[in-house]
């Protein structure tokens, strides 16, 4: 306990690593703010009364959990950083299809900046695109009769300037992340989606804290709880972290009177390459048909057919957990690309030992890729449908987030990138980490 003591101490020693996480911190809770303030012109404590009924289990509910509860509040930043991430997805997406960003791709800086500037441009589109969609909704829904938006200022002017308040709260949240990489500490758009998934943790701990006081729960069994939870995230730290290393030998070279090469390095291929994604495709997929069914609560038909697609039925657990897997090797496919890495290694004169260079070298590092990411994809499942498993057995439903799913592994992966931030500034002045020994590792 002394040494992590010590380590804390020292982070604020360091006057660049103390002014970038204050730096990060304030801006973090700009965010927080900004999630809270609702809209002009929606009246909020209507809005707060149609809430309660509203269900998790649905696409709202999934987005609602990505922008930390903005989304319910309808907030000037309701449509969080989601813009951004769907943008970035689809132009990643096309670059392993469309020729134009395959090029870009591969363009080094400059690739990087057309990019970035693309993925700017469709997180406008994209967040108008959005906020037309959420003023429709507001407009549509009522408590007791009264409209949410209020008579007086229903129309096209409070339409238009809610569409420029929500897609601006999405461009300066975008910003906002990219200050936080370049001057704080962190990726600043993975901090924005943890910051949203955390703050929802305080009132969890509450609900189960007002079970025991109650008398709904033992103290025995919430420690319990806590325990089987400590193994869970230890498992997902395991598997966030577990790589499969490739050796990798280069030829001596001689150039001038300086011999380059000659040393083994090694190739890193992650249990877990596709990340956190194969868990949100599947998800936003599976809560359509109860989005869909959602909007027909009179007919008897549909209700029973949304029953099998809740969250906590079998029929669900089992689709749920096998397109998991089906997308956790499909963005693995498109986020490594074993013929890519064999090129360049011959070029640069690298080998593997015992397999020719070339299209040998690819189909040996496909074949170990393809190994790997079946167990990587069966523990994303597992992880996934625990929070179901977890909510039957008594636990609330704010908690049972935090035992799997999206929430446990963006959470986790995030924490893990900062923590191996603030470690190599460090190490980078001579102090000592947060381990005895070796360091830190992140998710890339």
């Amino acid at each position: 306990m002394s040494k992590f003591t010590d380590t804390f101490r020292n982070i604020f020693k360091i006057h660049e690593l103390r002014q970038r996480i204050i730096y990060t911190l304030v801006l973090l809770f700009i965010v927080r703010l900004g999630s809270h303030l609702t809209t002009p012109g929606v009246d909020a404590a209507l809005l707060t009364e149609s809430m309660k009924n509203q269900s998790s289990d649905s696409l709202f509910g999934l987005y609602d959990l990505f922008v930390g509860g903005a989304f319910h509040n309808a907030a000037i930043f309701a449509l969080g950083i989601m813009p951004y991430i769907s943008a970035s997805i689809i132009l990643q997406l096309l670059g392993a299809v469309v020729p134009y960003f395959q090029k870009l791709q591969q363009e080094g800086e400059e690739g990087r900046k057309k990019i970035t500037q693309l993925t700017r441009y469709g997180t406008v589109l994209i967040s108008a695109m959005q906020a037309w969609g959420v003023t429709v909704r507001l407009l549509n829904l009522e408590v007791n009769g009264m409209p949410i938006v209020p008579d007086p200022v229903r129309g096209i002017g409070w339409v238009l300037s809610t569409i420029v308040i929500m897609t601006a709260g999405t461009i300066f949240m975008m910003w906002m992340g990219e200050q936080i990489t370049e001057k704080g500490i962190g990726n600043g758009i993975s901090l924005i989606i943890f910051i949203g998934i955390i703050a929802r943790f305080p009132f969890a701990m509450l609900d189960e804290y007002r079970l025991i006081q109650a008398g709904q729960r033992s103290l025995i069994v919430e420690i319990i709880i806590f325990a089987f939870m400590f193994l869970i995230i230890a498992g997902v730290v395991l598997v966030t972290q577990g790589t499969r290393r490739i050796p990798v030998q280069y030829a001596k070279r001689v150039v001038g009177r300086k011999i380059y090469g000659g040393v083994t390095q090694y190739i890193p291929l992650r249990v877990n390459t596709a990340g956190v994604m194969p868990i949100i495709f599947a998800q936003a997929i599976m809560f359509i048909p109860n989005t869909v069914l959602s909007f027909f609560p009179n007919n008897e038909f549909l209700q029973s057919v949304a029953n099998l697609f809740h969250y906590q039925s079998a029929v669900y657990s089992i689709i749920y957990a096998l397109m998991i897997i089906f997308f956790t090797y499909f963005y693995t496919a498109i986020a490594f690309n074993p013929k890519d890495v064999a090129d360049n290694m011959k070029k640069q004169g690298g080998f593997i030992p015992g397999i020719r260079p070339g299209k040998q070298t690819s189909d040996f590092i496909d074949n170990i890729l393809t190994k790997i990411t079946l167990p990587g994809s069966i523990f994303l499942a597992i992880i996934a449908i625990l929070p179901a498993f977890v909510s039957a057995w008594g636990v609330t439903g704010q908690f049972a987030q935090f035992f799997g799913g999206t929430s446990l592994l963006i959470i986790v992966g995030v924490a893990l990138d900062t923590l191996q931030q603030i470690e190599s500034h460090l190490l980078m002045r001579h102090y000592d980490g947060f381990m005895k020994s070796g360091k830190i590792k992140g998710r890339r």
